[in-house]
């Protein structure tokens, strides 16, 4: 069953495509960039305009990732990725970017800048317990199961 999320474009973003797959198995739509050309500078961060908003239906997410050939190419990636899109938002849709890289890179209007990708989300309800069952991993923090 296929679901369809409401997309506003504001302003900013004449003139751009809607966020896109490249291909049919693709699991991202492609976010370009709504700001005018600017450059990253090597560590720079930058909160970058998509130009769209966005109405995801209740119980999904969209989830920000980064584009593997901008972050490989680049190291152009986002902070905080995933980023969260919650349903109830409605605002712009913006991208943290950084520039992880050695060199500045050029980011222009109409980049592919980031993807982005929906999830199904379970409401959960939390019970606080005076203890946790056991499980086989216990308490085993980072790297407990092998390298």
């Amino acid at each position: 069953m296929t679901r369809s999320v409401q997309v506003l474009r504001l302003p900013h973003h004449d003139g751009l495509p809607l966020p896109a797959r490249q291909s049919a198995g693709a699991a991202g739509y492609d976010l370009a960039s709504a700001d005018a050309d600017f450059t990253l500078q090597p560590l720079e961060r930058r909160l970058v305009r998509t130009g769209l908003a966005l109405a995801i239906p209740r119980g999904y997410e969209a989830q920000v990732r980064p584009r593997s050939g901008l972050a490989l190419k680049h190291g152009l990636t986002l902070p905080n990725t995933p980023a969260t899109i919650d349903s109830d938002y409605r605002g712009e849709l913006l991208v943290a970017m950084i520039n992880l890289g050695t060199e500045p890179v050029a980011v222009e209007r109409g980049m592919r800048i980031a993807q982005l990708v929906f999830q199904r989300v379970e409401a959960m309800e939390l019970e606080e317990v005076a203890e946790l069952p056991p499980s086989e991993r216990g308490q085993g923090g980072f790297g407990s199961t092998g390298v």
